[in-house]
């Protein structure tokens, strides 16, 4: 018997395509697709392909669509199988499967830059810190100048606001090296989050780079607004204990 990635499609109804020929079908959207996999999400409950005499599997229109919609789940969103395949259930029914659109900022708004650019002194006057705390934030990683090639240094929309946030908390007794610690946080968080999007980001296209900029946009909102909301409780606890 024929490897049935290669049998002959439409085997038995030309309107039929091979497991092969699905896979090919959708190579330019899920380049990693195999048919293990395809075979597993079978085994799995989430498509039912029918059989031909010959035992092949042959996918229509509505189970090529079926696998599209779960690898799509799986790699825009993340969801178990368990999840996509209640999901595929409601979608049985007739009910609405749609993800629910981010709640977070638009990514133009959360990345937007208003074009600062600013040297030293003038990040000084603007933030209130001094030369000698700017100096200390850089070597702690806390700013981030951008060099230019005549060797002057610049900082930007991001720095400035950084800078305004470390003045507050120097002026409340903190040190470089307790803002450093805070640094080192954010650096987990994005770590975190860049361990989600890149799977989006692997496939160089527009579409796929918007998700991930709403993901990153929406993920660092969230993580935030998270934070805040911890470090708020536990310190309540602390005052009322």
């Amino acid at each position: 018997m024929a490897d049935e990635a290669t049998a002959p499609a439409q085997l038995a109804d030309r309107k039929t395509l091979s497991i092969g020929e699905v896979i090919n079908n959708l190579r330019a959207d899920f380049p990693d697709l195999t048919v293990s996999k395809v075979r597993f999400l079978e085994a799995q409950g989430l498509i039912s392909p029918t059989r031909s005499p010959s035992g092949y599997r042959m996918f229509g229109e509505a189970d090529v669509e079926r696998l599209r919609y779960v690898l799509s789940e799986q790699r825009d969103h993340f969801l178990p199988l368990k999840v996509i395949k209640s999901k595929l259930t409601s979608w049985d029914r007739g009910e609405d499967t749609a993800t629910p659109r981010d709640s977070g900022p638009a990514p133009e708004a959360y990345f937007g830059s208003a074009g600062v650019s600013m040297a030293v002194d003038e990040l000084c006057r603007a933030s209130g810190l001094t030369r000698e705390q700017v100096d200390e934030l850089i070597s702690q990683g806390v700013l981030t100048p951008l060099d230019l090639p005549d060797g002057r240094q610049i900082f930007r929309d991001e720095d400035l606001a950084i800078a305004r946030s470390a003045h507050r908390l120097f002026a409340r007794g903190f040190e470089g090296r307790h803002i450093r610690s805070l640094r080192l946080a954010a650096d987990r968080e994005v770590d975190l989050l860049a361990q989600l999007a890149t799977p989006l980001l692997r496939h160089r296209n527009p579409k796929n780079r918007r998700r991930a900029a709403e993901l990153l946009a929406d993920g660092a909102s969230a993580g935030a607004q998270l934070q805040e909301n911890l470090v708020r409780a536990r310190l309540r606890r602390l005052l009322e204990g």
